[in-house]
Formats: structure tokens, sequence, C-alpha cells
């Protein structure tokens, strides 16, 4: 079986899992799940479980969430980024919005773009993900923070938001980041009902085609709870449940809270699928 890969700006990475693992640290007094907030410490942990790409991200984007400045955001995640730098050679995806940020974030040795805007906040950021030849995730999202679940209905939501991330790899290309650069994540949660999310993860492998890898942050989110009736510290099964489902319709990241359940479970899908019949 062909190794799952990801094209960053000096090397490519490689897994033998279906999907790479992309352990989440929320440098912010304000992420919905508290234990995914820390730093270095909490970093070095999920990498020991076994991440294959640490997410640092200094803004909380759940519902009702504030933005901040960027001045803060790089207050919050450089020193992370450097003391995992200093420490490990593992790929750092920065989520934030703003290239000021970014900037930042790569001269402190980070390696991917994770932008929940898809570049429309700040286009500066397309101009530097290009200069720099990183991977970029583009999102699709509704709204902001604050208002992204005003409106939840859609026409036909795969249709609406498959159109969206087409025509924000159309900017990207346009402003000279190449195709394998690309990643798209529908934004589960971001501006979406429980049903308009279930159809996103059931189609997640068709979106733009199939043509980008896909990656998807179902990660303890409110549509886990809706369908298990618990909070965010009872979400773990139903994330893993809901993560295996996304991987064999077509996902090929997932970023997670919860790394070493996830390995295990990738590892266990990789397991069976290979496995010779005798």
């Amino acid at each position: 079986m062909e190794k799952t890969s990801l094209k960053l700006s000096g090397r490519t990475i490689y897994t033998e899992r279906p999907a790479f693992v992309m352990g989440i640290v929320n440098a912010t007094p304000d992420s919905f799940y508290g234990k995914s907030r820390g730093g270095y410490d909490h970093a070095a942990r999920l990498i020991d479980e076994g991440a294959d790409i640490i997410d640092i991200g200094g803004e909380s984007t759940r519902p009702g969430a504030d933005y901040v400045s960027a001045e803060e955001e790089i207050k919050r995640i450089v020193p992370v980024i450097k003391e995992i730098r200093r420490n490990h050679s593992i790929p750092i995806s920065v989520d934030t919005r703003k290239a000021e940020v970014m900037k930042a974030a790569l001269d402190a040795g980070a390696d991917i773009l994770n932008d929940v805007s898809a570049l429309e906040d700040d286009p500066d950021c397309a101009d530097l993900a290009s200069s720099t030849g990183i991977p970029v995730i583009l999102m699709h999202k509704r709204g902001i923070p604050s208002n992204m679940q005003d409106d939840t209905s859609y026409g036909n939501i795969f249709t609406e938001v498959d159109s969206y991330l087409r025509s924000r790899i159309d900017f990207a290309l346009s402003r000279g980041i190449s195709e394998d650069k690309i990643i798209v994540d529908p934004g589960i949660g971001f501006g979406k009902s429980l049903e308009g999310n279930l159809s996103l993860i059931r189609n997640c492998g068709r979106l733009c085609g199939g043509k980008y890898p896909v990656l998807m942050a179902l990660s303890r989110k409110t549509c886990i709870g809706q369908l298990t009736g618990r909070d965010a510290d009872g979400r773990l099964y139903g994330t893993m449940t809901a993560n295996l489902l996304s991987v064999i319709r077509g996902a090929r990241l997932l970023r997670v809270h919860d790394v070493a359940p996830c390995v295990d479970s990738l590892n266990v899908l990789f397991g069976i699928e290979n496995a010779s019949d005798i």
C-alpha cells in the first residue's frame, strides 16, 4: 500500500497509517476543551504519543470566542514553537488567520499554515505561503466565532461547501501556491447544523473531486455531543468513531486532542485493511 505523504517547504513527510495525526496544542485561556490548553510540555506529550504533526493556536475559534490581536497571538505561540523546535523535528502547523503571526511562527520554526478563513481574512497569508513554499489548510466557515451559529441553513451543504473551497483553491493558485501544497477542511462545527456536519463527514472524501488531501477536525466537537449526549470530557469514543469513518470515507489528516487513541485506532484500521486472506 502506498504511504500517505505531505509535502512541506523543504521535505516530504510520510506515514504508513491511512491518515496523518495532528495533535492540538491550544496556547489560549479559552479554547472549548480545557485539556487541550498548554505549551511545550503538552506538545511533548502528544509527540510521545505518536503525533505526526503538532498544531498550535493562539486564538480560540470556538463559537462565541473573541478574536485577539496579532501581538497577543505571537506572544502565546512563538515561545512554544521555539521550544518544540529546539527538541524535535516534528512538523508544526499554526492555526492563525494573520500573516504577521504566521511570519513570526515561520521564523521560529513552523511549517504549515492552518487558516480557518481560507486566506480571506488576510490575503497577505497567500503571498507568504507562496514565497516560502509551505502547505496551507483552507477551511470553510460561515461568519465569525461570535455569530457563526446564527445561520446554519444551506440549500445543499455539500455543494455549497465544495463550491466555496474550490473558489479558495482558485485564489490560492492565483497567488502562486502550488497544487501539492493545498489541503482542504470542511469546517465541522463552523456555521453548520448537526445534519450538515454529518453530511460533510459522510462525504468528506468527495470534496473538490478528491483532488486535495482532506483534513477533518472532529475532536470532541458539539456534533459528537449531540449524538452521544455527553459533554466535551466524555466525547472520546464518539470522536474515535467519527474519525475512523471520515478516514474510511477519504480524509487524510485528523486534527485531534487525543493522539494515542487516534494512533491506535488508525493502526488497527490499517492492519485490518491490509491483512492477507488465508
